[in-house]
């Protein structure tokens, strides 16, 4: 699964079950980012393990964040699902955005490089 545009790309790598975020992700609401959510939700249907890789996205708006945290309410009341998100201590917005997420799923695991 992938999309391409010329401000980002999502690529989804069942191989390694991650999925890859690059560039600035800005889309106008949460109708917007419903094929990015469907990205997501179709991968923790094929595997019990998911990596998110954000360290190349430089900027996700609220509107992104916001898709986010529904995405790991969903994969939180699944069940069953090692989910990791990785980030990059130099983006400023993910330091503080990803730890929000593991309120929403104690057992999210965050790696920064």
């Amino acid at each position: 699964m992938y999309i391409k545009t010329d401000d980002y790309t999502i690529r989804y790598e069942p191989e390694s079950a991650t999925a890859f975020f690059q560039g600035l992700l800005r889309l106008d609401g949460m109708e917007a980012y419903q094929p990015v959510m469907d990205i997501l939700l179709n991968a923790i249907e094929a595997s019990s393990s998911f990596t998110i890789n954000l360290r190349e996205l430089e900027f996700l708006n609220s509107s992104g964040i916001s898709m986010l945290s529904m995405f790991v309410v969903k994969a939180r009341d699944k069940g069953g699902i090692n989910l990791v998100f990785q980030g990059s201590e130099k983006t400023l917005w993910q330091t503080k955005s990803l730890k929000n997420l593991q309120r929403l799923m104690p057992s999210l695991k965050l790696e920064f490089v």
